[in-house]
């Protein structure tokens, strides 16, 4: 079983009182400097109170976060100027083997949190890292470094998550990923919800801060309550996350600089890079995806050797507006429009010069949206509907990318999806009006990890979905998360389920293994 890297004592006085206690046994040790006069620094409270992060690891190093909060729900309780802080890497959790020290500014530009980049590391193995400000000691996080480039590492083992609805329940699903032993995990989006107070939810398992988020202030407050969830923590200090968005980090269904309710642009560009700022200050993310105006780069490569690439891509900033005026509807003629985009040209462009010179054994692409064909048909419709928000409203953008599969063949192509909470595997094909046509890869799409609330292992829509969907394998609509074993002979998908989320604690089940061969695009089920 995976050690908690996060202690967990009963109050907030306990906690405090444990660290302070930790960090003066330290400096008796000499396990860490003794105290400078930090006179620009002074706290009555302790401030690593979001926790610590590590994120898109490389064979030398990875993103270690934290971000300096003692007051983490009313702006953070921190002064008006830059803030010294310590860090330290380590190859055993107690800190007897330091490898490396630094010291790093937390600014309050960016609500005091620190992205250390941390290099000159040997690849392929753990490492534990902590921060000091102060006298008071973070807890202690590990990370994985990355094979290098080329390497024939052998296994990967990764979870992938998204959808974690503050109001809809508790992340008990974390509290069990931590115990899987995962290298990696990938964050496909809503790691927020912009919501008032039981907005569309009258009896909410527990409270969001505030009113619907606009401002830089409410989006930080909003980061802070979900990252002082005790297993979001847990998860985030067990191994390094690789990140994407979707929407409602900003708002709901937002389309590049179209919002859900139609607000002026310059209003809702404004809100949006204020969103944009806030993701960046409270994930582990690299100084290349530093917002910059208006704009934020998050898709980007994260190699693991030779043995997986993971793409990481962004469908919601450079996105064309939802064709058809959104929703689930029959596909207008301008869903097939081949000037409209989901990913914008330059990332299109992007994702296929990638793919076409990756050597990797194992492609995946971190992908928000649901990109297999998916129509649905209710019992007294006539017509085909399709999600629009999806990849289904953006039919020639998709088919250019299903083609490209096709004639140039990369290795093993594999989707992960999030997005809409509830599990489906399904195979993927250039030709959906052929389903005997060879697929040219596979789709694991995973649940939420609360949103929705408790969820069943089938719904009227599933069983819509997989009687008009004859490429899908698979459909469950509880929560949980999908943990992933890739060799290079095969990749596993655990489909790994919560019975409950409206109430903490509860077990965790593994409802469906789905098997991938090297060489063979398509689903197995073990």
């Amino acid at each position: 079983m995976r050690k908690h890297y996060l202690t967990s004592p009963s109050t907030r006085r306990e906690f405090v009182a444990d660290s302070l206690r930790s960090a003066a046994a330290l400096v008796a040790l000499g396990n860490l400097p003794a105290r400078r006069d930090d006179s620009a620094w002074h706290t009555r409270a302790y401030p690593f109170t979001l926790g610590v992060a590590s994120g898109d690891p490389l064979p030398d190093g990875f993103v270690a976060w934290t971000r300096l909060a003692p007051d983490h729900l009313g702006g953070g309780g921190m002064p008006a100027r830059p803030v010294p802080v310590r860090y330290e890497i380590a190859s055993d959790d107690s800190f007897r083997q330091v490898v490396q020290r630094g010291e790093v500014l937390a600014l309050p530009d960016l609500a005091h949190s620190v992205h250390v980049e941390v290099a000159g590391l040997a690849p392929a193995r753990e490492y534990f890292y902590r921060f000091i400000a102060g006298a008071d000691v973070s807890p202690v996080g590990r990370a994985v470094t990355a094979p290098v480039l080329g390497a024939a590492h052998s296994a990967l083992r990764f979870a992938f998550a998204s959808c974690q609805h503050y109001e809809h329940g508790y992340f008990t699903a974390y509290r069990h990923l931590v115990n899987d032993n995962v290298d990696l995990v990938v964050h496909l989006g809503d790691y927020i919800y912009e919501y008032g107070i039981a907005t569309n939810n009258p009896n909410p398992i527990r409270r969001h801060d505030g009113e619907e988020i606009i401002t830089l202030a409410q989006y930080r407050n909003r980061f802070a309550l979900y990252k002082s969830d005790r297993d979001l923590q847990n998860a985030h200090a067990s191994a390094p996350f690789i990140v994407t968005w979707d929407d409602h980090e900003v708002e709901n269904n937002y389309a590049n600089a179209i919002s859900e309710n139609n607000d002026p642009p310059e209003q809702f560009l404004k809100r949006r890079a204020a969103a944009y700022q806030a993701y960046y200050e409270h994930l582990p993310l690299r100084r290349t995806s530093m917002p910059s105006g208006r704009e934020m780069r998050v898709y980007r490569r994260v190699h693991y050797g030779n043995l997986a690439e993971f793409n990481v891509l962004d469908s919601r900033q450079y996105r064309s507006d939802q064709p058809c005026a959104d929703g689930r509807k029959p596909r207008c003629p301008e869903a097939f429009d081949p000037n409209r985009t989901l990913l914008g040209k330059e990332q299109e462009k992007w994702l296929l010069e990638g793919l076409g010179r990756s050597t990797a054994r194992w492609n995946l692409l971190a992908n928000q949206v649901v990109m297999g064909d998916n129509m649905i048909r209710r019992p007294n419709e006539t017509a085909d509907t399709y999600p629009l928000d999806t990849w289904n409203g953006y039919v020639a953008e998709r088919q250019r990318i299903l083609d490209f599969l096709a004639t140039r063949k990369p290795s093993n192509p594999v989707v992960l999806t999030g997005d809409i909470h509830v599990n489906i595997a399904m195979d993927l094909r250039a030709d959906w009006s052929r389903p005997t046509n060879p697929t040219v890869g596979v789709e694991l799409v995973g649940t939420s990890i609360s949103s929705g609330g408790d969820g069943q292992p089938m719904t009227d829509w599933g069983r819509w979905t997989l009687q008009y969907n004859p490429h899908m394998k698979y459909f469950d609509a509880r929560r949980g998360y999908v943990l992933c074993n890739v060799t290079r002979d095969r990749l596993s998908a655990d489909y790994r389920i919560v019975p409950l989320v409206t109430r903490p604690g509860g077990g965790v089940e593994t409802a469906a293994t789905f098997v991938v061969e090297n060489g063979k695009p398509m689903l197995q089920k073990n």
